[in-house]
């Protein structure tokens, strides 16, 4: 009986051991946390980005049409705002349809990568308005656009970054060329690259 007793009380499960079900748990959070972290963000929108170019494509015949370069900053200015407005609305509409939301931790790495290059075009282009230099606004539009786009497509799909890689091309080219061209080169930007990669992402990655 004494034998009997002694190895009943070795089987007997130890005060505090872990929770086999509890592990368990604890693991699938791990991995569910570790896959959503390598997914890229495949928000980025592809209808939003088609009406984006058209929408650039019409400020830069309204803007050659414009004497005063104060009415061209204007004008641009005012497509800035509608284009940032579409792409939100745009990826917010294709998160829920994919069922990604914006504040998933590939968004906010694409967010926070897109942001920095995004936010010095606007300070340089508050010092180009400052000094008047109207003329250094568009190549430094291109190139900040695409860096950012660059930067956030790190953590984005393949196509991204490779648009963004046109955008800096164009602005490089902007300061080659006279001043003359820059609308030219916005509306082959913000507009026909736009329009183009729109239509790519569309197709390969569901709109």
């Amino acid at each position: 009986m004494a034998k009997l007793r002694a190895a009943q009380t070795d089987h007997t499960p130890e005060q505090g051991a872990v929770n086999i079900g509890d592990r368990a748990l604890d693991n699938l959070e791990f991995i569910r946390d570790t896959m959503q972290r390598s997914t890229s963000f495949t928000a980025v929108p592809g209808y939003g980005g088609i009406l984006m170019g058209a929408t650039a494509c019409v400020a830069a015949y309204i803007a050659a049409t414009q004497i005063y370069l104060r009415e061209w900053l204007v004008t641009w200015l005012v497509e800035a705002a509608l284009a940032f407005a579409i792409g939100l609305l745009a990826m917010w509409q294709k998160s829920r349809i994919g069922g990604t939301p914006l504040i998933s931790v590939p968004a906010k790495k694409f967010a926070m990568s897109f942001a920095p290059p995004l936010i010095s075009g606007i300070a340089i282009t508050l010092g180009l308005w400052r000094y008047e230099h109207f003329e250094l606004m568009a190549p430094v539009w291109l190139l900040c656009y695409g860096a950012a786009v660059v930067c956030g497509g790190a953590f984005s799909v393949r196509a991204v970054p490779v648009m963004g890689w046109c955008f800096i091309g164009l602005g490089a080219a902007a300061f080659a060329l006279p001043a003359a061209y820059g609308n030219y080169l916005m509306a082959a930007g913000f507009g026909v690259v736009h329009i183009i990669f729109g239509a790519v992402i569309a197709k390969k990655y569901g709109g």
